[in-house]
């Protein structure tokens, strides 16, 4: 299965043409496509299915538990499939079946440790003050988002987890937030803010044949090995045009789902 990758594209301030990729079997949105959710009616009549992953900024401004289910509608009324801890299950065209496991999967700020934690929290302050989202009335800062992203975190790691008994073939999971401190931006390389753009979700990564991700407005694709043989994790985000962030960007780049027998 041949799939097309967008994310982090902010289609509320950025100018672009989006154009199917050639040959793509399915696109996947991973996050931050437009924060005011009218840049998704452009995907409206997409030639090929869509699977949604949100990012942070779609909930700019909003409170997260009156928009998950209105993002959701947004999504269905659009012809699209949402993924908030869901996974499905699709066919490729050449009958391999293809689990795709999707969460937002907010960040918990644990990427370096319990040690590190209160002062990664304090660096993710950002959240209150960019995205102005609240859950159930209340802010959601720093403190809200590691609760969310520890139900995000245990629902994917029980998922993952599960045995295919020859349900599917192959497993792709799909987050905004990036699984591990490998994916970090090179321009900012190691620090105490990375933690609110990465998971160490490294243990998780064997459970699955790609992982697919945006949030860092960098792109990077390497594989990791393990017991199991090794993932392949992709992250190809756009960004903005006015940071020099969508240099080389290529977005009808395909990314193949590995074949069955192949690492």
């Amino acid at each position: 299965m041949r799939l097309q990758l967008l994310s982090d594209l902010h289609l509320e301030t950025e100018a672009l043409e989006l154009l199917p990729a050639p040959g793509a079997e399915l696109l996947v949105l991973a996050g931050d496509i437009d924060s005011t959710w009218v840049g998704l009616e452009r995907f409206q009549r997409w030639p090929v299915p869509i699977l949604f992953v949100a990012g942070n900024h779609e909930f700019d401004g909003l409170d997260l538990t009156t928009a998950l289910p209105a993002l959701r509608a947004r999504c269905q009324a659009l012809g699209m499939t949402f993924l908030e801890c869901e996974s499905v299950v699709l066919t490729a065209r050449d009958g391999m079946r293809v689990r795709f496991v999707g969460s937002t999967r907010w960040c918990d700020f644990d990427l370096f440790g319990v040690a590190e934690r209160e002062r990664a929290m304090r660096a993710g302050k950002y959240f209150a003050e960019v995205m102005r989202a609240r859950i159930d009335g209340r802010l959601f800062d720093a403190a809200a988002v590691r609760e969310v992203a520890l139900t995000c975190r245990a629902w994917l790691a029980k998922e993952l987890a599960q045995p295919a008994q020859g349900r599917w073939d192959r497993t792709v999971a799909i987050t905004h937030f990036a699984p591990s401190a490998r994916c970090a931006d090179p321009r900012y390389g190691l620090q105490p803010g990375t933690a609110s753009f990465c998971n160490a979700d490294d243990d998780l990564l064997r459970f699955a044949d790609l992982w697919l991700h945006g949030h860092l407005h960098s792109r990077h694709d390497f594989s990791v090995a393990h017991a199991k043989g090794a993932t392949r994790v992709v992250s190809q985000a756009r960004g903005l045009a006015h940071k020099g962030e969508t240099a080389c960007y290529d977005g009808e780049r395909l990314i193949a789902v590995p074949a069955a027998g192949q690492a």
